[in-house]
């Protein structure tokens, strides 16, 4: 099972090829051909990190949102 992790690891995919495979899935909007391609390709070390930035981006984004609907007096 490590050795499988370790050859997981060497890919060679690119981080922006992971990034771009990290916001598709946050749409939940992919195809299985392409599924399938990122699965041979892709580091999953980059996906967890890509997943990570995603995802701290995503809610400083609701936050920046929520706060400038708030300050704007929308929101009364």
């Amino acid at each position: 099972m490590s050795g499988d992790l370790r050859e997981a690891a060497q890919r060679k995919g690119s981080f922006l090829q992971t990034m771009r495979a990290v916001a598709w899935s946050f749409f939940g909007v992919r195809k299985g051909s392409e599924y399938e391609k990122d699965v041979g390709q892709l580091n999953p070390v980059h996906v967890v990190i890509a997943g990570v930035l995603g995802a701290s981006l995503f809610v400083l984004a609701l936050v920046t949102l929520v706060g400038w609907v708030l300050s704007s007096g929308i929101a009364r």
